[in-house]
């Protein structure tokens, strides 16, 4: 029985012309051989699998032959080429540097370069992952690598070239190979398979070059790999089982249902990928590459930067002429915050699920209700009794407090005939608190704001919104605990307000009633902080609940102000107030305070 030779070894190029996906590298080399101008050190360096070792290999070869064609290329067939193919060459060297790096190595191949060739001009020495050689042997190494001996040629290979010391790289030509294209890559495997007498679809090929991620070596592998499972036909769907690859019919379906807003078809293929195995963060990055792929061939002119095959390209095209490109933005955006998410949350199932939600409703109206109309101005002359002034408290208030106040009936505002007796006489104006009174107001955020140190101007909050009343409105009942993992849950929107998310952690909402919470923040400066985002959370939180009757009440901390006890008398005072019977104990004893 004949030996197996895998594919990789056995289509392993043998010419410049073989050579898949670097073309210029080749060029640049064959002219070189062709006008002998060649230098005495190479780096090349690229990821692995592109074809590094092959070249230098290919290099040695074609500059030792002692009849090249007139391509340039080598012969085969004198003796040079045969020493080579069976590799018995005494010209060419290979050291492996990953097992080979010691001073002592590099010491051992010096004394080698010392030897000319015996057959052929050069003598080429490819040290291959040059990157993990000692510090000591890239110094040992310095010397000789700038002044070899006019037969010998040094070829390093690496995939990491950061790793090089640059007295290294300035004595080389340094070459970077490039990662294989996946249409290179499909059509050499095309090229195998035929050589092969195997018959294997251009979507399953596709499916092994992205895999391959720009290596041939490792496309040849994979390919191996389906022809041992599949035989000499190979499927698609044979080649996503083999390779545990999520099909891309699942990112055209949950496209397909975000744009028709289908949220329970959205969460149920969520859940048809994750019982098949596959890890949700991978979805996710894989779903965010494919808007990304659908955005690309809305353009006739960026479709060239979709690798992929003709085939499903044709699928991208077809799906990017029903997507909006402003969908596309914002759709790549909640993916992308879902993917940041994603690594820090608690419950990442629910992470992609809500992320899956917001892309369903990205088409609809923000709010399907109709706007409110605007309260008309008044437009009669102030009352003579409270003239305009500077120093007035309905000028110290914020204007959104003052407009909101001025479209209420008397009827419904409980705060009318106070205010009406509060009114200043004479045009002397009342007294009012400097620091809490220039304090924005929250009554346009759907918070209530209650008087801590007094100031009655934060009090008109809780007036009802015009126009609203006709509005259906959510009533779903929840518990004391459900409002506490809706509050828990804003952390998520807030990434980037550090300020507020520390408020949010250190003040959890009481429930007062059914339709009223109340959070205590420590000072009036983080209630004039947490008035910049009362809106956008109490949404949340009604969004949540599912509940858009709740309210959200804030209040300042009270301090306890009293003096304290310094001296004997103050303190044995103090403790009198706790328990009476130490003043008896005193009597008794005829104890003496010093």
């Amino acid at each position: 029985m004949e030996n197996y030779i895998v594919s990789a070894r056995k289509y392993r190029p043998t010419t410049f012309e073989s050579v898949v996906g670097q073309e210029a590298l080749t060029q640049t080399l064959r002219n070189a051989i062709r006008t002998n101008h060649l230098a005495h050190a190479y780096l090349f360096c690229g990821p692995r699998g592109v074809g590094k070792t092959t070249c230098a290999r290919i290099f040695a070869k074609t500059i030792n032959c002692l009849n090249p064609t007139a391509e340039h290329d080598a012969c085969n067939q004198c003796e040079s080429c045969v020493a080579f193919n069976e590799q018995r060459s005494f010209n060419i060297h290979e050291l492996d540097a990953a097992s080979n790096n010691s001073v002592d190595d590099i010491r051992s191949l010096i004394d080698q370069v010392r030897i000319p060739p015996q057959i052929g001009k050069y003598s080429v020495y490819i040290i291959d992952e040059v990157h993990m050689l000692s510090q000591g042997a890239f110094n040992a190494l310095l010397k000789t690598l700038e002044e070899p001996p006019s037969y010998a040629i040094f070829i390093l290979a690496t995939t990491e070239k950061h790793k090089v010391l640059p007295t290294i790289l300035s004595r080389c030509q340094v070459y970077d190979f490039t990662r294989i294209t996946v249409a290179d890559t499909i059509h050499h495997l095309q090229y195998v398979a035929q050589q092969e007498g195997i018959s294997a679809t251009e979507e399953a090929l596709n499916v092994v070059a992205q895999k391959a991620d720009g290596g041939m070596r490792d496309a040849l592998s994979i390919f191996d790999q389906l022809v041992s499972f599949c035989g000499t036909n190979i499927s698609y769907e044979q080649a996503i089982e083999v390779l545990n690859v999520l099909d891309t019919d699942y990112y055209f379906r949950l496209v397909d249902s975000a744009l028709t807003s289908n949220v329970s078809e959205a969460l149920l293929l969520l859940n048809e990928v994750l019982q098949k195995g596959f890890d949700a963060g991978h979805f996710v990055t894989g779903f965010a590459q494919h808007l990304r792929d659908v955005l690309v061939s809305k353009d006739s002119a960026t479709v060239q930067l979709l690798e992929t095959s003709e085939t499903i390209r044709q699928h991208y095209q077809e799906q990017a002429k029903r997507c909006n490109a402003k969908w596309l933005f914002n759709a790549l955006e909640v993916m992308n915050t879902c993917d940041i998410n994603y690594r820090t949350a608690k419950n990442k199932r629910l992470t992609v699920e809500l992320a899956l939600v917001k892309l369903c409703r990205l088409l609809e109206p923000t709010d399907t209700s109709t706007p409110p109309t605007p309260s008309p101005k008044r437009t009669t002359a102030p009352s003579p009794t409270s003239p305009a002034s500077p120093t007035s408290p309905s000028r110290v208030s914020g204007s959104s407090s003052t407009s909101s106040s001025k479209a209420v009936p008397a009827s419904q505002s409980p705060m009318s005939n106070s205010s009406r007796s509060e009114r200043p006489i004479g045009g002397i104006p009342s007294h009012t608190t400097p620091s809490l009174g220039a304090m924005p107001s929250l009554g346009n955020l759907g918070l209530i704001s209650t008087p801590s140190t007094g100031a009655a101007d934060l009090q008109r909050s809780d007036l009802p919104t015009t126009g609203a009343a006709d509005l259906p409105k959510r009533n779903t009942p929840f518990t004391h605990d459900q409002l506490i993992d809706a509050w828990v849950g804003l952390n998520q929107y807030f990434q980037s307000e550090e300020r507020l998310l520390a408020m949010l952690s250190a003040c959890q909402p009481e429930l007062i009633n059914p339709e009223l919470c109340r959070i205590v923040v420590a000072n009036p400066w983080q209630k004039q902080e947490f008035a910049k985002f009362g809106k956008k959370v109490m949404d949340l939180v009604r969004d949540a609940l599912q509940n858009d009757l709740l309210k959200l009440q804030v209040d300042v901390a009270e301090f306890d102000r009293s003096s304290k006890a310094y001296t004997a008398v103050d303190k044995y005072k103090l403790l009198v107030k706790q328990n009476p019977h130490l003043a008896d104990l005193k009597t008794r004893m005829n104890l003496q305070l010093e």
